[in-house]
């Protein structure tokens, strides 16, 4: 019941008085998931895309936040029922209603981010987290003074547990003898928006001797970086470069560029040009990469960025082939096991 009011309340909400549009400007829809656009982080760097397309590109904009997973199915279709050129859903959790909702709209261009959905009208586009988090786990590898570092994923699932393996494995990689500390917020979508669990969490592994706490939790991360700070200790952001929020307490961020996909899409929209297909962005693409700028510079030296960057040639060239958690439980069909 609820759920159907909800929708019926989504959906009344499009139609109320907007900005005049400009003609000949195509429309661009954006459904965002549970954490909204100020978590600093997975959404954060979705909306920044669609905010620089808005000021570059002289697109006409809305943007919808999804309280509830069950808003999200309405809220695509009401962006197509208005004649939006391109709807954007970010986020897993958008392949079901995206694929119902594509196939009523055929002449409705939709772009997919993090899940592949294959449609004639649809592109998505996904990353090779595990190419980033191996960078910043031998980041961690290369810092860490107790031998002991930290994960904290968000909601426990496949796309989380890459990117614990691939810190996992880049930590390792300069020191086997290495113990990675491993916990999950949750098992739901509302594991995203839970700092209080995210700070629980980090602060048994920084009690548990980890210096180093590698997030990727959405907003739940920014109970992280409370930890991180309260203990003085240091964390590692994730998807936005969030080295400013705890200045000299965020080692690196994991980059990964929603950002640079929502662009690309709408460009390619505006362009006449748009594609369907999955499209993977890595290393190569420049999709995923670690963060260094003034606000990490003193604890990023050049003589560690220089070690980081040489991993990162080998990354592209082949000689360090990342573990990938994708095909790693297509062939062993487990989880890793949190310690």
């Amino acid at each position: 019941m609820w759920r159907g009011i909800l929708s019926t309340f989504i959906i009344a909400l499009f139609w109320l008085p907007s900005p005049a549009f400009s003609a000949g400007k195509i429309k661009v829809g954006v459904v965002l998931d549970k954490g909204g656009r100020d978590d600093k982080s997975f959404n954060a760097s979705a909306y920044l895309g669609a905010r620089e397309a808005e000021k570059k590109l002289g697109i006409q904009l809305k943007v919808v936040e999804s309280s509830d997973d069950s808003a999200i199915e309405p809220s695509l279709r009401t962006f197509a029922q208005r004649g939006y050129d391109l709807v954007i859903g970010i986020g897993f959790v958008h392949a079901a209603p995206m694929k119902k909702v594509a196939a009523e709209f055929l002449k409705t261009h939709f772009l997919l981010v993090d899940a592949d959905l294959r449609a004639p009208n649809v592109r998505s586009v996904t990353f090779n987290e595990h190419e980033g988090s191996y960078l910043v786990g031998a980041i961690a590898g290369l810092v860490t003074k107790s031998k002991v570092v930290g994960f904290v994923g968000g909601m426990d699932i496949p796309l989380i547990r890459r990117f614990e393996l691939g810190y996992r494995a880049g930590a390792q990689s300069i020191n086997a003898d290495i113990k990675v500390l491993s916990n999950y917020v949750g098992a739901t979508s509302d594991a995203w928006k839970n700092p209080m669990k995210g700070k629980e969490l980090a602060l048994s592994q920084y009690h548990r001797k980890a210096d180093i706490v590698f997030v990727a939790a959405g907003a739940s991360g920014s109970g992280v970086f409370d930890a991180a700070e309260e203990m003085n200790r240091l964390a590692i952001g994730c998807d936005s470069n969030q080295n400013w929020i705890k200045p000299g307490k965020i080692l690196t961020s994991m980059l990964k560029r929603l950002d640079l996909a929502v662009f690309q899409a709408i460009e390619l929209e505006q362009q006449g040009k748009f594609q369907a297909g999955h499209f993977n962005l890595g290393l190569a693409e420049q999709g995923v990469d670690y963060a260094l700028d003034s606000y990490n510079r003193s604890l990023i030296t050049p003589d560690l960025e220089k070690k980081i960057n040489e991993i990162k040639s080998k990354i592209l060239s082949g000689r360090i082939k990342v573990p990938d958690y994708y095909q790693l439980s297509a062939t062993k069909n487990r989880p890793l096991s949190s310690e």
